[in-house]
């Protein structure tokens, strides 16, 4: 049994349609994530899931008790959800340790101070716990506010952004953090963001948002090599979308070559059965672009973008279609320059004609 489930939840503000009928369930020990731009209702299903939002319909279920529905409705403070903030919400009159033990102010004096004291060593602050907010960094105070949350043992515990307010480097270092220390304390979690860098370094699973609903549901891996539909493919990753003619079941020809995969039954809107003279939308992602001096196929480096031990490169093909590719910074070439390119492609990923028609002219 998921220790969280939520069933086909809709949210209304007045007439406006925030959440449609979302679904989706969260094993124990579990890191969720829901991912996708702002104004999408990630927010508000997290605070749906805490108590903070009644629901219109459907149903949320926290270990197979109903806390959510039309009908019922059980108070934040009874459900044991533990709530990482944005702006961190740390009280700023209270140490460091006061913080921390806020939420177990009910807990015998031994066993809080037993508990606050475990807290401090799992989440790196140790010698800390004497400070208060105002002397401490972005990243420590991070790292207080997720001990107080944890404090009380929750059964689930939401991040809402809590990376947001952190330079680039220090985001990336911490997501990894806190998702080492979610997984040593057994915690099962949801976070929600917009950024996908730190959903896939703290999350096992991302639902990916878009218009109050959730487009597809997935691995990390999954989501940028196996996309469900267009706004995913657009959203996670970057790349470009190709015109292609399908061959047969198995291959499609585009520019740059003949590509074999698996192509979807349903990309042949108007012909027969995935027949020859269909026409499909290619994705090529940075990575399906191989440079290499030694193939017959130029393209010409048209913008670059140098990432350290990469450049992402912007090709421009014979046709006049750009693409992108990454290749190793050694190669340093100049706008203008021609280079061989050869395509390495392992997950064929098409979507269906109708589509093609919003493939971005280069």
């Amino acid at each position: 049994m998921p220790l969280l489930e939520l069933k086909d939840v809709s949210h209304t503000y007045g007439s406006h349609q925030v959440v449609d009928a979302l679904s989706f369930s969260l094993d124990q020990g579990a890191i969720g994530c829901l991912l996708g731009p702002s104004g999408c209702g990630k927010t508000t299903i997290l605070r749906a899931i805490a108590g903070f939002e009644h629901v219109t319909s459907g149903n949320i279920c926290l270990n197979g008790v109903n806390v959510s529905s039309p009908a019922s409705h059980v108070p934040a403070e009874r459900r044991r959800i533990g709530m990482v903030f944005q702006d961190y919400a740390l009280f700023p009159h209270l140490t460091v340790t006061d913080n921390i033990a806020f939420g177990i102010r009910g807990a015998p004096d031994m066993e809080r101070r037993a508990r606050v004291k475990e807290l401090l060593a799992t989440v790196g602050l140790g010698s800390q716990g004497g400070k208060y907010p105002h002397e401490l960094s972005g990243g420590q105070q991070q790292r207080v506010a997720l001990a107080r949350a944890l404090a009380p043992k929750p059964h689930l515990l939401l991040l809402d952004e809590p990376f947001s307010n952190l330079d680039v480097d220090l985001r990336e270092r911490l997501s990894l953090e806190v998702r080492d220390i979610l997984k040593q304390a057994g915690i099962t979690a949801i976070l929600v963001t917009h950024d996908q860098h730190e959903a896939f370094a703290v999350a096992d699973e991302i639902g990916i948002m878009h218009e109050g609903r959730i487009q597809q549901w997935d691995e990390p891996y999954n989501l940028y090599h196996r996309p469900a539909n267009r706004f995913v493919a657009d959203f996670v990753g970057q790349g470009v979308f190709l015109v292609g003619d399908v061959l047969n079941a198995r291959e499609v020809k585009i520019e740059l070559g003949t590509l074999s995969g698996n192509i979807p039954t349903d990309c042949s809107i108007g012909c027969n059965a995935c027949g020859m003279g269909c026409r499909v939308a290619v994705l090529l992602r940075p990575d399906d672009i191989v440079h290499d001096d030694a193939s017959v196929t130029q393209a010409e480096v048209v913008a670059k973008a140098f990432r350290g031990a990469e450049f992402l490169y912007t090709l421009k093909l014979p046709s006049g279609v750009r693409v992108l590719s990454l290749v190793p910074s050694h190669h340093n070439h100049a706008i203008g320059e021609k280079i061989g390119i050869r395509l390495d492609v392992d997950h064929v990923v098409v979507f269906r004609s109708t589509e093609v028609e919003s493939i971005p002219a280069a």
